[in-house]
């Protein structure tokens, strides 16, 4: 088994790598906010382009029902002066606009009739696609909702461990806790186990020197709150982590 003082030191780490998990999961919630707030633009996007398709066929219907309006306009007034003129050759030429006239209102009637065809078809489509892209939005606000649920809940979890943390320090000498802290904040865990000459941080072999140490200090039953302690820590050779020998 490890000593006493590798003993506290691997509680304190435990708790200590619990934090460390909270605390990421809560740094990660604004990027993840931010993800699902992307998609619900992307679909507001998506609802909004489809809205457009259908106003442009809308506008465009307006503009040929002007188009039809000023062409039976025009033919009306050929009619009305048709009926006034003497000469023949008035007649003739009246007739032939009266004739032009009328082709291109029938042109335009059946570009009506296809837009129509089209407004109708974009709008089943928009509304097809409306009603898919807000249950889309309903399920991403959910979303957002359990992403807030669950920050809070991991913050009230995060006060808790810290003081499991600070409980855990407690009892551990302040050498120790020097020697622990410098090495945490370059590299985790802080603490590993010696196997078979392995280090188990680096997964390399230690040197003997090292390897017969980490088997002596095993021995060793200082307490944690012991600045004897302090000399039953071995360091990896290979990784610079504190070693505990298991065998």
């Amino acid at each position: 088994m490890p000593s006493p003082a590798i003993e506290k030191l691997l509680i304190l780490q435990a708790r200590d790598s619990h934090r460390r998990e909270l605390e990421a999961h809560i740094a990660a919630t604004p990027a993840e906010l931010a993800r699902v707030e992307q998609q619900i633009a992307a679909e507001r996007t998506a609802i909004d382009h489809a809205r457009d398709e259908l106003r442009r066929l809308e506008a465009d219907k307006k503009l040929l029902e002007t188009e039809i309006g000023l062409a039976e306009g025009k033919l009306a007034k050929y009619r009305t002066q048709q009926l006034a003129v003497k000469k023949n050759d008035e007649y003739q030429a009246l007739t032939r606009e009266i004739e032009a006239t009328e082709v291109a209102v029938s042109a335009l009637e059946e570009r009506e009739l296809e837009l129509l065809y089209a407004i109708d078809a974009a709008k089943e489509r928009f509304d097809a696609a409306e009603a898919a892209l807000q249950q889309n939005i309903s399920g991403h606000q959910a979303r957002i909702a359990s992403l807030h649920e669950r920050e809070a809940s991991l913050r009230s979890e995060l006060e808790t461990t810290r003081a499991e943390v600070a409980a855990a320090r407690a009892p551990i000498a302040e050498p120790l806790l020097r020697v622990y802290d410098r090495i945490s904040a370059r590299q985790w865990p802080v603490v590993v186990p010696l196997q078979n000459g392995i280090c188990g941080g680096s997964h390399l072999k230690v040197s003997s020197e090292v390897e017969s140490a980490a088997r002596a200090a095993n021995r060793m039953t200082a307490a944690a709150d012991s600045p004897a302690a302090l000399e039953q820590l071995v360091l990896s050779d290979q990784s610079g982590q504190i070693l505990y020998w298991v065998g």
